[in-house]
């Protein structure tokens, strides 16, 4: 609230997508939470970042007939090994996780697609910023209440600080990404972004107390590097 404050009303041109962005945000929301509860981080986020960029260098292939250049085909298959590796064999995640996490990644694949043109609608990338995460706030609480039927905030919970942290970080993840948009092309940008899969092995083994074997460091390197073949632009 205090951001949208500070920032000028975005263009007209530019509330179509914000209000769309929120909404695919709530729904993203929903199904990370979903794979979390089914799968580990170093298995589920791996599978969500990497299918990113595969579903949108798939989808322009199937949809619109754009050719895949060379970068790209190796880009697809090494993510798709990546992904195998940490579904497959021993300790993979199992088939509900993946389920939601292939889910979560195409819908995050639709949000950065809107938000890559929505962002550039308008002059000020901190006021779509802004306004896409109140009106996302505002829907994701309707969202909660009406799965669970109500909402209860206790200061005094350890969780409630965990979340009020994490939410800091997102809202400062998210608007160095809309940031980010605005300056260059979004292949590079979200290839980029994707190598945070290998992070989150490391994250999920030293604060959550999860598996790191080599097989799944190898899959979560292989996926970062084929998320980079995918946005590779000569």
């Amino acid at each position: 609230m205090p951001f949208v404050l500070l920032h000028p009303l975005p263009s007209p041109a530019a509330w179509l997508y914000i209000v769309l962005s929120a909404a695919l945000q709530v729904g993203y929301s929903v199904f990370l939470v979903a794979a979390y509860r089914y799968g580990e981080l170093g298995q589920v986020y791996p599978i969500v970042r990497g299918s990113v960029p595969l579903l949108v260098a798939l989808g322009g292939f199937l949809l619109a007939g754009q050719r895949l250049a060379a970068p790209e085909i190796i880009g697809v298959l090494l993510v798709a090994c990546g992904i195998m590796g940490l579904s497959l064999g021993r300790g993979r995640a199992s088939a509900t996780s993946i389920l939601y996490a292939l889910a979560t990644g195409t819908i995050i694949a639709a949000y950065a697609t809107v938000d890559a043109i929505g962002v550039r609608a308008t002059s000020d990338s901190g006021a779509y910023t802004a306004w896409v995460l109140l009106i996302y706030s505002i829907l994701l609480s309707t969202t909660f209440i009406a799965l669970r039927g109500g909402l209860v905030v206790d200061l005094k919970a350890m969780e409630t600080w965990k979340a009020l942290g994490g939410g800091v970080f997102a809202l400062l993840a998210y608007g160095a990404v809309v940031a980010a948009f605005a300056l260059g092309p979004a292949g590079p940008i979200t290839a980029i972004r994707e190598t945070s899969v290998v992070f989150a092995a490391f994250i999920g083994r030293f604060f959550l107390g999860e598996q790191l074997t080599p097989r799944r460091v190898g899959a979560c390197a292989v996926v970062a590097l084929g998320a980079i073949c995918l946005g590779y632009q000569p």
